[in-house]
C-alpha cells in the first residue's frame, strides 16, 4: 500500500486538528435524461466538515482511478480547503465504503484522525441529491421521446452517404410547411472527407449570405468565425464516438470507421441564438421529417444524382410522424433538386474553369517545375544601397520607377546551385521576364488544411508556384505581414533574387558575390490575380 512520505507526514501533522467529524465518499455523477451512458464515466469525489456544514474539497475523476484520488482530495480539503474553510485535521472522518475505510486507515495511521464507518452519510446524501435534481432538470440534447427515432434516421443517413455524390453546392429544397418552416434547403458535407453531415437552411438568403461571406474573407478567422454564426439552420453532423486525444493525426477517413464508432450531433444556428447542440420538440420533428425525406429522395433517385450534370429532380412523400404527436400522424414533404441555384453557387466560388479563363485571360496553368524542389527560399528586404550594387553587378530587370520609402525592396530569395540558378534565370527571360509576384489562397481538401501560395507571374501570363506556406504557420505569417507592408511603402514593388552557393559556407545567407540576377515586378494581391482558391487535386499540382 502506499504511503506518505515522512515528510508530508510531518507537514500534515502540523495543521492544526480540530474537533470535528468530516465526511467522505466518491459517487458517479450523471442524469438519467442522457440518451447515452458515454459521459456518465466520471465520478465525484466530496470531502466535508459534517460538524460545520461546509464542503472542504471536491473533485471529478475517472471511474478506473484508484483509491489514490479520494486521498489526494483529502489533503487538499486538509491543506487547501474551499472558503470560508481554514486548513486544519479532523478529528474524525467518516466513509460508507469499508474499501475505502481500510484503504484510509493504512495511509493515515500517522495522522492521529479516527476512521470510521457509517451506512449513510446524511450531509454528503442530501448534496448529491442535490446534484442529481440540477442534472435532471437540465435540457436534454435531444426531446427523450425523440432520441431514439433521430439516431435511428441518422444512422439512416449515415449509410445512404449522401456526401458520395453530391457536393455542397448541390443544394436540394424541402417543402414541409409545419411548425412553421415553410421549406428547408439541404446542403450536403463529406465530398472532400473533412466534415460529414447535412446543414437545412431555414431560408435561400441565409445560404447565399454565408457563402458570400466565406469567399469574401477566407483569411480571417474572426471574419469566418463570425459569418458561421450568422448562418440560420438545422443541422445534423457526424464525429468519431472515441473522442481520444485531439491532436494525435486522424490517418483514418471518418467514413471508414464502423457504424458503432460513428456519433450523430444534432443542433440549431441562428444570428440572434448562435451555435446551440439542442434541440426542442419542434425542431426535432422538423429534422427527423427533413431527414427521413431525404433520405428516401436519395434512394429514389440514386442513379440520376450519380450523374455529372445535376438533374432536375421532383419527388413527394408522405412523412409518418412518431405517435407521442397526437395531432398530425403524418405531413406530405415535397423534395426537389436545385440546379439553378447550384450553378449560381459554383459561379460565386468561381469553379467553373471556363469563366475563370474569360475573366482572365492571362491565366493558363500552375507550373511548379520552375524553383528546384531543393532550393533555400525566403521572404526579405534588401536595403536601397545594396539595390544600387545588385543592379549594376547583376542580370538587372526593371520594372518602374521605385521611391526609397521604407527600409529597403521587399524581396523573395531564391538559393540554389549555379546550374540551376542560371536555368532558372533563362526560363524567366525567355518568357519575356517577371511581371509579378502574388501570393494566393490555397487549401487541400483531403487533408483540409490551407495554404498561402507562393506564386512568380511572368510577362507572357504564365504563372510558377515558388513556395507551399500552411496558414497556421507563425513564421510565414509574421514574414506575410512584414512584406505586405514593405509592398505597401514601394507602391506595390518587389523583386526576386536568384542566388548561388546553395552547397557552399553561404548557404541559408547568400552574399552579394552570391546573387546572379534580380527581377524587380508588382505585388499582386489575389483579387487582382483573379483566379479564386486554388485546390489540391490527387496526383495533380494546384490547379
Amino acid at each position: 500500500m502506499t504511503s506518505f512520505n515522512r515528510s508530508t507526514s510531518r507537514r500534515l501533522k502540523k495543521l492544526t486538528q480540530i474537533p470535528s467529524v468530516w465526511e467522505g465518499d466518491r459517487r458517479p455523477l450523471s442524469s438519467p435524461n442522457q440518451f447515452s451512458d458515454s459521459e456518465a464515466k466520471g465520478e465525484c469525489i466530496l470531502w466535508v466538515d459534517y460538524s460545520q456544514g461546509v464542503v472542504r474539497g471536491m473533485d471529478i475523476v475517472a471511474s478506473d482511478i484508484g483509491p489514490e484520488a479520494i486521498v489526494r482530495t483529502l489533503m487538499q480539503a486538509m491543506e487547501h480547503p474551499q472558503s470560508p474553510a481554514r486548513p486544519a485535521r479532523p478529528q474524525r472522518i467518516v466513509v460508507k465504503d469499508r474499501e475505502i475505510q481500510f484503504y484510509l486507515r493504512g495511509v493515515l495511521q500517522d495522522l492521529d484522525i479516527a476512521i470510521d464507518y457509517a451506512p449513510e452519510l446524511p450531509l454528503i446524501d442530501e448534496l448529491f441529491r442535490g446534484f442529481a435534481d440540477i442534472l435532471d432538470s437540465q435540457t436534454p440534447d435531444l426531446p427523450p421521446q425523440y432520441a431514439q427515432i433521430l439516431r435511428e434516421k441518422a444512422f439512416a443517413i449515415w449509410q445512404v452517404a449522401p456526401w458520395e455524390f453530391l457536393e455542397e453546392q448541390q443544394i436540394l429544397s424541402i417543402e414541409i410547411n409545419k411548425w412553421d418552416v415553410g421549406t428547408l434547403y439541404a446542403s450536403v458535407m463529406g465530398m472532400l472527407g473533412m466534415e460529414y453531415g447535412i446543414l437545412f437552411y431555414r431560408s435561400e438568403e441565409s445560404l447565399k449570405q454565408f457563402r458570400a461571406a466565406v469567399l469574401t474573407d477566407q483569411e480571417s478567422t474572426e471574419h469566418l468565425e463570425e459569418a458561421f454564426l450568422k448562418q440560420d439552420c438545422l443541422f445534423l453532423t457526424f464525429e468519431s464516438a472515441d473522442e481520444t486525444d485531439e491532436d494525435e493525426d486522424e490517418e483514418d477517413d471518418l467514413a471508414d470507421l464502423p457504424l458503432s464508432e460513428i456519433d450523430p450531433t444534432f443542433g440549431n444556428i441562428h444570428p440572434l441564438e448562435g451555435l446551440r447542440s439542442v434541440l426542442y420538440d419542434e425542431e426535432a420533428l422538423v429534422i427527423l421529417v427533413a431527414i427521413e425525406s431525404l433520405s428516401r429522395f436519395i434512394r429514389d433517385h440514386r442513379r440520376q444524382l450519380h450523374e455529372d450534370i445535376f438533374p432536375t429532380l421532383v419527388r413527394r412523400y408522405r412523412i409518418s410522424l412518431p405517435q407521442s404527436e397526437e395531432s398530425t400522424k403524418s405531413v406530405p414533404v415535397t423534395v426537389s433538386t436545385m440546379p439553378q441555384l447550384a450553378a449560381e453557387l459554383e459561379e460565386m466560388a468561381g469553379f467553373d474553369i471556363d469563366d475563370q479563363e474569360i475573366d482572365n485571360p492571362d491565366f493558363q496553368s500552375l507550373q511548379d517545375d520552375l524553383i528546384p524542389e531543393d532550393s533555400f527560399l525566403s521572404l526579405g528586404v534588401v536595403s536601397w544601397e545594396i539595390l544600387e550594387s545588385l543592379r549594376k553587378g547583376v542580370s538587372y530587370h526593371q520594372a518602374g520607377e521605385i521611391k526609397q520609402v521604407g527600409d529597403g525592396l521587399p524581396v523573395i530569395l531564391i538559393q540554389t546551385s549555379r546550374p540551376k540558378a542560371k536555368t532558372v534565370i533563362e526560363r524567366i527571360e525567355a518568357t519575356g521576364g517577371l511581371r509579378a509576384i502574388c501570393f494566393n489562397p490555397g487549401a487541400d481538401p483531403f487533408d483540409g488544411d490551407r495554404y498561402d501560395l507562393g506564386l512568380l507571374q511572368t510577362q507572357n501570363g504564365e504563372l510558377f508556384l515558388f513556395g507551399e506556406f500552411l496558414d497556421e504557420d507563425p513564421t510565414h505569417v509574421e514574414a506575410r505581414k512584414k512584406w505586405n507592408q514593405r509592398c505597401k511603402n514601394t507602391k506595390g514593388y518587389c523583386g526576386l533574387i536568384i542566388a548561388k552557393g546553395l552547397t557552399g559556407a553561404s548557404r541559408g545567407n547568400p552574399q552579394l558575390r552570391d546573387m546572379m540576377a534580380l527581377f524587380e515586378a508588382r505585388s499582386l494581391s489575389p483579387k487582382d490575380l483573379g483566379i479564386g482558391t486554388l485546390q489540391l487535386m490527387p496526383q495533380l499540382k494546384f490547379e
